[in-house]
């Protein structure tokens, strides 16, 4: 079955043969048919030709006896009459057909002219089964109408060995009177030979005929197949990064100019893929060059902006103003070119590990520390869950720190003033570790999952920000999880909240299955709904009162009435 899915030329000569083998079937089926109803109108017009005749000899001889013979003595030379007639009718035939004279059940009758002793027993010019070869239907049908009647049927010989023919009879009257019945009976011999050969000639001729259509479609379709399937081998170097791989043409027919186009094609994307490689590369150079070339004078700028910052009490309230701007907006452009800066060690593959066996309560715990100040100006507070067995990775602590801080500032901008929560866990199997960052803010619509890690993007440009932002902390955090052989993966429901799950292999270049975290949390909307609807629990249970966020009241986490539910 995968053979015939994947090969267009079996299927086509498979489907060829089995066509052809249909047609040339009924086609043999008619002609068999034709020819056999020929024979048969043929044979049947013979033998009826040849019984008549045969049947009016009998009359003129019988006639020619009873005038010749008329006085004493008759009774004496019906038998020798019988035998002779059989013979006489039957020496013409050769073999192609037999002769058989029977008493009627008519003889010695009111209906005989001069009823006497008719001879009994049959006369039959060759041994046959009379009783299985002329039926008794046969028989009586001549005995109540004295006209020609015919039957097909078998003619069975003594030895028990039968054969389909035509028998015709008569009922007629002997030399002294007496009804008897005259049959003629033709073995279909000669036409079963005829038709069997007519068959097997027919057979034979339309197997050259199906295997001759097989292997001229096969031919025509390798013809056809054989390009494509060179153009699909290319179409697959293609992909692989084999820019230079060709077609060879030959000819000038339309495979030739599906060839010509394709190279043409191949070509063309070879020079468009060239050109994207050299742009990337410039841009990539330009970028570098410019962070780098930037952080001269930024430097400067920097000492200027501190020692004005640091005398900003001796001005007027509008100029120190202006110093405080200054400064913030430095040190939003310092980040940004560190992300610069650090975006083109990626693309130049410039970015290396300096991975150490570290825990990774201690990272989250001083990411959490820093990032307290800002959740106190935004309202909500940050929790941690699952810090209380060691969560122990061979990572870069200064990558996955950066990776963690990215996840918590941006929960906390975009939690709207609510909760956000950081789990930690290990697989049992100690294959991986996880840190997810929970939080109950905007979420994320439909799709915006799949691109919230693209390089300068954001899910509300127009949301307004109070640490600012490039655009390129979770593109640099995805790469960060890359350069470690694990992934960062992102979920998220419109005002439901979003979660950020980072999951890391335990040793460096350890194989990643699985995550001992769900990418969904417990209490996203779909959950809570299946929970409920599974266990039939009033919404009183689910709801959290007082200022409390609703949410679990408590479970294996340690988590309380806090966590949870701040979108709904």
């Amino acid at each position: 079955m995968r053979l015939w899915r994947r090969n267009i030329q079996l299927r086509v000569v498979a489907s060829t043969l089995l066509l052809s083998m249909a047609v040339v079937l009924v086609l043999g089926v008619v002609v068999i048919g034709q020819v056999r109803n020929g024979l048969l109108e043929a044979k049947r017009q013979t033998a009826q030709s040849q019984a008549e005749g045969g049947f009016a000899v009998a009359e003129d001889l019988s006639r020619t006896a009873g005038e010749e013979g008329e006085g004493a003595g008759q009774a004496e030379d019906a038998g020798n009459w019988m035998n002779q007639l059989v013979g006489q009718l039957a020496s013409g035939g050769q073999g192609v057909f037999s002769v058989v004279a029977m008493p009627s059940e008519l003889s010695g009758s009111p209906f005989a002219d001069e009823p006497v002793s008719a001879p009994r027993g049959p006369r039959v010019s060759l041994e046959l089964n009379l009783q299985e070869s002329i039926s008794e239907e046969l028989r009586q049908a001549l005995d109540g109408n004295r006209s020609v009647h015919r039957q097909y049927g078998s003619i069975v010989q003594q030895d028990g060995s039968s054969q389909a023919g035509l028998i015709i009879g008569r009922r007629l009257t002997d030399n002294q009177g007496n009804q008897y019945q005259l049959y003629y009976l033709f073995p279909f011999t000669q036409e079963e030979k005829s038709l069997s050969l007519v068959t097997g000639t027919i057979a034979t001729a339309g197997l050259f005929v199906v295997v001759l259509l097989g292997a001229i479609a096969w031919l025509v379709v390798r013809q056809v197949v054989t390009p494509v399937r060179m153009a699909a081998r290319i179409a697959e170097r293609l992909a692989a990064g084999r820019l230079q791989e060709r077609m060879k043409v030959s000819g000038e027919d339309d495979i030739a100019r599906l060839g010509e186009s394709f190279n043409k094609m191949a070509r063309n994307l070879q020079l468009q893929i060239q050109q994207l490689k050299e742009l990337s590369r410039l841009q990539r150079r330009f970028v570098s060059d410019v962070s780098h070339e930037l952080r001269t004078p930024l430097t400067t700028v920097r000492m200027a902006a501190d020692v004005i910052h640091e005398t900003r009490g001796d001005f007027d309230p509008a100029t120190a103003r202006s110093a405080e701007l200054l400064l913030s907006q430095l040190d939003r452009f310092e980040s940004l070119l560190a992300d610069l800066l650090e975006i083109s060690r990626f693309d130049a593959g410039a970015a290396h590990l300096e991975a150490e066996l570290t825990d990774l309560r201690d990272v989250v715990n001083r990411v959490v520390e820093g990032a307290e100040p800002l959740a106190d100006r935004k309202g909500g507070r940050l929790l941690v869950r699952g810090g209380a067995v060691p969560v122990v990775a061979e990572v870069d602590p200064r990558r996955i720190e950066r990776v963690v801080r990215n996840l918590v500032v941006n929960a906390i901008e975009h939690g709207e003033g609510k909760d956000v929560v950081v789990r930690m866990a290990a697989a049992p199997d100690g294959g991986a570790v996880a840190v997810a960052v929970r939080d109950y803010g905007i979420g994320l619509r439909p799709g915006e999952a799949d691109r919230v890690f693209s390089r300068f993007w954001r899910a509300d440009p127009a949301r307004a920000r109070t640490t600012g932002g490039t655009g390129l902390g979770l593109s640099i955090a995805v790469e960060d999880a890359h350069l470690h052989g694990g992934r960062l993966e992102a979920w998220g429901e419109p005002n439901g909240g979003a979660q950020f799950r980072l999951t890391l292999p335990r040793s460096v270049g350890g194989a990643l299955s699985g995550s001992p975290l769900p990418l969904e949390p417990a209490d996203s909307r779909a959950r809570r709904a299946a929970a409920a609807g599974a266990a039939q629990r009033p919404a009183a249970v689910v709801a959290g009162g007082g200022g409390a966020a609703p949410g679990a009241t408590g479970g294996r986490d340690g988590r309380d009435g806090r966590e949870g539910g701040h979108g709904d």
